[in-house]
């Protein structure tokens, strides 16, 4: 498969990205509760932006979505900050890093509007919270959700955080290394990404 390209979602992609769901659902599980209405669930609450990965076929192959949290009622204004929600890339896509690039597109919105991010993942999905911590999100706590599994029990959830002007771990580190190549060989360097 070719890389996909991301761009905007469209309303005209919903029936796409409920396909995609449902493949992510069947494969992963995800999400834990199969929504009654997949196409309301991908479109509420209001995302304020929303993008798929697209492959040569024009098929959705992944998506993420931000919604806007709302400031605090009382007290000093908070820095503003969105919930990064409904990352999902279908199995036959993986491994080409369309998460990660997701992610990034999601960065890029916040940091151009010096937005904090955030998310929540069930704390069973540890194949997601590597590629949180990876790309440079910082667990900050956990809770239980306000909701169930589809068998009842209490789900645990994982909370992340990124400021909207942060730098990815990887790319912070990948910056340190060419540093450091860059001095031991006398100032030259070369990228091969």
């Amino acid at each position: 498969m070719t890389r996909p390209h991301i761009r905007r979602r469209r309303a005209t992609d919903l029936d796409g990205c409920v396909a995609a769901l449902a493949d992510v659902h069947r494969a992963d599980g995800y999400p834990l509760n199969w929504p009654a209405d997949p196409h309301r669930w991908l479109r509420e609450p209001h995302p304020a932006r929303a993008w798929v990965a697209v492959d040569s076929d024009a098929a959705i192959v992944g998506h993420v979505a931000v919604h806007r949290v709302p400031g605090p009622v009382d007290g000093p204004p908070a820095r503003p900050t969105a919930e990064v929600a409904r990352l999902f890339v279908i199995p036959a896509a993986r491994g080409l890093a369309l998460g990660s690039a997701l992610l990034a597109r999601a960065r890029q919105w916040a940091s151009a509007r010096g937005t904090d991010l955030v998310l929540e993942v069930t704390s069973s999905s540890t194949a997601a919270a590597a590629l949180y911590e990876r790309t440079g999100w910082r667990c900050t706590g956990t809770s239980t959700a306000p909701w169930t599994a589809p068998d009842g029990g209490s789900v645990s959830l994982r909370h992340y955080t990124l400021r909207g002007d942060a730098a990815p771990a990887i790319a912070v580190r990948r910056r340190a290394s060419w540093a450091a190549a860059s001095r031991s060989s006398g100032g030259s360097s070369t990228s091969t990404s």
